[in-house]
């Protein structure tokens, strides 16, 4: 074997690694939410975006790439985007730190097995982008298991779809702005500080601030939340770089898989058979979607090509 393929093996192993790395922080992400459960979603929310756009700024500072925030919000279908894209990751945000806190973690992790097949779906309608069959057998599968849990249990799985649908909306818009991750969020979250510092402001005010009320340990968690954001972000984009896409599909089932364990064993949710046949149903769905992905099966081409 000569020296290029030596390093082509090196720089698949460590995008393996990163990204491994990346969706498994994620995954155990639920831990860092429940130590801080004694503070209110909102607020915890509020300090997570406040502390990501610190940090991810003062690291682009660091790197000299400022500027890179300008060039892109030099572009008015750009800033849109960016504005969009930062509504869903704020709603993404606020739902997962509540279902993680309200003992939802696996109606949780329920939404993050479906997001691929979301994606999948916005790719048909919203890029005009064609499946193949084995794509749609997938997203049917999905679908019944989605619909049996809301026939079982007499309610819609909003938890599971929203935080589907959202993380699919922004890893849309996202696409659609084309810019590296850290730059991304720290456009997401330079937009989104000012509400967020009226908001944590008005908690100081009000005198219910967890600023003004809580242990010095919890607002070190509060403060390291920027940290725990951008760490496995900055991972997954120097996975993404070195691996194939159809590789970090099989690695983001890593994140719900740990959540749901988490979930079931240990914060003792409930399990049921229901829950099983409908997670059956949604796996199968998956391992049909990630067959798909392989080039094992001949998909459709795109409806528009680019010039």
């Amino acid at each position: 074997m000569d020296n290029q393929s030596n390093k082509v093996l090196s720089s698949n192993a460590i995008g393996v690694l990163y990204g491994a790395l990346a969706f498994t922080l994620w995954g155990f992400l639920p831990l860092y939410w429940k130590l801080l459960r004694s503070v209110p979603s909102d607020q915890i929310l509020a300090h997570r975006i406040l502390w990501s756009f610190v940090f991810v700024t003062g690291l682009l500072a660091w790197r000299g790439e400022l500027s890179k925030l300008r060039d892109v919000l030099k572009d008015r279908k750009s800033t849109k985007m960016v504005l969009l894209s930062a509504a869903f990751i704020t709603a993404n945000w606020g739902i997962y730190i509540w279902s993680v806190n309200a003992d939802h973690l696996v109606e949780a992790s329920m939404g993050y097995y479906i997001n691929p097949l979301i994606v999948t779906t916005l790719g048909m309608t919203v890029l005009k982008e064609r499946l193949n069959r084995l794509q749609y057998v997938a997203l049917a599968f999905a679908a019944v298991g989605v619909a049996y849990m809301t026939v079982q249990y007499g309610r819609f799985p909003w938890i599971a779809v929203s935080l589907a649908v959202s993380f699919a909306l922004y890893g849309l818009f996202k696409k659609l702005i084309n810019v590296e991750s850290t730059v991304g969020l720290a456009l997401e979250t330079m937009v989104l500080t000012p509400l967020t510092l009226v908001y944590i402001l008005y908690g100081c005010f009000r005198g219910n601030s967890a600023l003004m009320v809580a242990s010095w340990s919890t607002l070190v968690l509060l403060l390291l939340s920027g940290v725990i954001t951008a760490l496995p972000l900055l991972w997954f984009g120097m996975g993404a770089k070195r691996v194939r896409l159809s590789t970090i599909g099989f690695l983001q089932y890593i994140s719900p898989t740990i959540q749901l364990v988490l979930g079931v064993l240990i914060y003792k949710e409930p399990f049921s058979a229901a829950h099983l046949i409908s997670f059956g149903f949604i796996w199968i769905a998956l391992l049909l979607y990630s067959i798909s992905n392989t080039g094992l099966v001949k998909k459709g081409k795109p409806a528009t090509e680019k010039a």
